[in-house]
């Protein structure tokens, strides 16, 4: 009997190609398409191209309508965290609670054996492992879903670079427009920039006082949500002779402060809600602070509460509270936790 897997389907190439070759390699494919926000139009043209996925694979697909949650547990925390002055990931909080989440207990629903994604990360059964392509590897977004699950996941395109991916497509005719079409943006309802979705929920533009690392007013900016640490453009510094970067934003008064770029440098970096994929409490291994970062080695001390603190061998810059911290074994990732503050 065959085993069946329900594929993430999305409409782009990644997930199409991700139903074909596990179609190919023998699997019960059912494709699921997820409603996560309501932005005219955009589901029903991205649906359309998944029912003409599902007719050439004659498989079934289904939209599966997570808004309500969505909204309740990725948008509006997204929009709070800027109000507050954090920088958040809303991508690695959204494979956690929906697609890794939500989807799975719909796969769950439906006799699935496998939950299948056009992610581009491996895995051996225990650890996620990063994709054979570099420059595409997304084990970063990964770190906070639940471990237990990752037995009955498969990334089809682990091994694959995106180039092949598009060369795949495009030699069937069924498919070859999938090749051309334009790469979706990195965070779903983000079509321009974040400031454009905060602009629908809340005032930004709120000129205020840019301050030096003793208190000192030196300057002028056009509202703290308009800045994310290490920024170093869009705010006035008077009598500046060297580039100087967001080191603080400061909510309560909209204020930011700002210094040179060595001011910014940590070596100690503290987390919370830690999620290890083992059962390690103190363990050296690299550190990524933010997706497109260099890794750094470091140790780390984790605590009852699922907090950690992260020393690092040498110092990283423009570290921000709520983005992630991610570590890394090898080419395994083996955790991570979620960034609340810095110290040199």
């Amino acid at each position: 009997m065959k085993r069946k897997v329900l594929v993430g389907m999305s409409g782009g190439v990644d997930s199409t190609v991700t139903a074909k070759l596990l179609q190919d390699a023998g699997y019960e494919v059912e494709g699921v398409y997820m409603k996560l926000h309501e932005k005219p139009g955009y589901h029903e043209a991205n649906f359309a191209k998944v029912q003409h996925v599902a007719k050439y694979l004659d498989i079934k697909a289904s939209m599966l309508d997570l808004s309500k949650e969505f909204d309740e547990k990725v948008y509006r925390p997204f929009v709070e965290g800027y109000k507050e002055g954090i920088t958040p990931n809303p991508c690695a909080k959204c494979n956690r609670l929906i697609k890794f989440g939500k989807m799975m207990e719909y796969a769950d629903s439906i006799g699935a054996d496998y939950l299948a994604t056009g992610h581009y990360v491996r895995h051996d059964g225990k650890y996620i492992l990063e994709a054979s392509d570099e420059t595409k590897d997304q084990s970063y977004f990964l770190f906070d879903i639940d471990k237990s699950i990752i037995p009955r996941l498969i990334f089809p395109l682990g091994e694959w670079k995106k180039e092949d991916v598009k060369a795949y497509a495009s030699k069937i005719e069924a498919l070859k427009d999938f090749a051309t079409q334009k790469e979706s943006s990195e965070i779903c309802f983000v079509e321009t920039t974040y400031i454009d979705i905060l602009k629908k929920h809340t005032e930004v533009e709120m000129p205020g006082e840019v301050l030096d690392t003793e208190g000192k007013v030196i300057g002028h900016h056009k509202g703290y949500m308009h800045y994310t640490i290490g920024k170093r453009r869009g705010f006035f510094v008077r009598g500046a002779h060297e580039p100087h970067y967001v080191k603080e934003i400061i909510p309560e008064t909209n204020q930011i402060v700002v210094a040179r770029h060595d001011e910014l440098e940590v070596r100690r970096i503290e987390l919370e809600r830690v999620n290890l994929m083992d059962d390690h409490i103190q363990f050296r291994c690299d550190v990524k602070v933010r997706y497109r970062t260099k890794r750094i080695p470091c140790r780390v001390i984790v605590d009852e509460k699922r907090r950690a603190v992260l020393e690092l061998e040498e110092p990283v810059f423009g570290v921000a509270a709520g983005q992630a911290a991610v570590f890394y074994d090898k080419n395994r990732m083996i955790g991570g936790g979620w960034i609340t503050g810095s110290a040199k």
